[in-house]
């Protein structure tokens, strides 16, 4: 029988995140949620929930909009923050190039996932964020298995993944001085199973991306691409139609599309448990090198 001492495994990442969200609202004067339209991001607004009801919800989303997202995933951000009630900020890319912040990549491969960067750091220094809430998983990528769930930005937001302050059992120290923030990830000790096993328990909705449908598509070195406007094709691509479904969710320039016929929640976790490619194995962004993660991360990328 199982009763309040005897927790499933996704109780007890349940209640590690809500603790550590809590030890955020606690430590922090200006924290914000960082909400990509993703199954993450989406998880931990689930949680936040949980973890302050019956209060408000208690941090303003804040969504750093490539100009290159997929419509369904505005959708969805929009109606959720209607739902809430929240607070959103955006943080466009499109206005960091018309200001010169940035320069935009020309040619088939351009992306702006990378221009995200500046935007994201514009964008916490305007509101003068202490503390951003982010959705990485250890299991995701060897740059992030290697982060604290309090981890340190200098004034410049940069990371420094050789000087780490150790986290002995639930003790968090997020002493900062004056222009330095924290990334905190609540769901650090997650892996993409348990999260779609979690969202399976919580009945928690999600953009139409992540279940199969029909779309047209381009295939570049193994990865399917959705067609958009803004997506230019090479000498020897073409575009057909495929069932598809986003295991991840990020910029249209690089988010890989994965052959799908999982349709709910119970087929993509029996789909999840039978591949053998790793979640990011279709972002065409961490393709570009072998440590183009952590590189992005030491810039105060996500």
């Amino acid at each position: 029988m199982n009763s309040k001492y005897n927790l499933t495994h996704l109780e007890e990442l349940e209640f590690e995140s809500m603790y550590v969200m809590r030890e955020v609202a606690a430590q922090f004067e200006r924290p914000a949620l960082l909400f990509s339209g993703g199954k993450d991001s989406i998880v931990m607004v689930h949680i936040a929930m949980k973890a302050f009801y019956p209060g408000p919800f208690p941090f303003p989303l804040l969504h750093i909009d490539t100009g290159h997202n997929f419509d369904e995933t505005i959708v969805y951000r929009d109606n959720l923050v209607k739902k809430l009630g929240a607070t959103l900020i955006v943080g466009s890319v499109q206005q960091s190039i018309d200001q010169r912040r940035v320069v935009e990549e020309k040619g088939a491969t351009a992306s702006r996932n990378i221009l995200q960067t500046t935007t994201l750091l514009d964008t916490i220094e305007q509101y003068k964020f202490d503390a951003a809430i982010g959705g990485g998983r250890r299991d995701e990528e060897k740059a992030r298995a290697k982060e604290r769930f309090f981890s340190h930005r200098d004034e410049f937001g940069q990371w420094d993944p050789k000087n780490q302050r150790p986290e002995l059992w639930n003790i968090f120290n997020g002493r900062k001085n004056i222009g330095e923030h924290f990334r905190i990830f609540p769901i650090s000790n997650w892996t993409e199973m348990d999260v779609w096993q979690y969202i399976l328990k919580e009945n928690i909705e999600l953009p139409e991306l992540y279940f199969t449908h029909q779309r047209e598509v381009f295939n570049r070195d193994g990865v399917w691409l959705a067609k958009y406007p803004f997506m230019t094709l090479k000498e020897g691509e073409f575009y057909e139609t495929k069932t598809v479904r986003c295991r991840t969710i990020g910029d249209v320039s690089c988010t890989g599309l994965t052959l799908s016929t999982a349709n709910s929640l119970e087929e993509i976790i029996q789909e999840i448990a039978a591949t053998r490619i790793t979640e990011r194995g279709g972002r065409a962004d961490d393709k570009r090198s072998e440590a183009a993660m952590e590189d992005r991360k030491k810039e105060g990328y996500f």
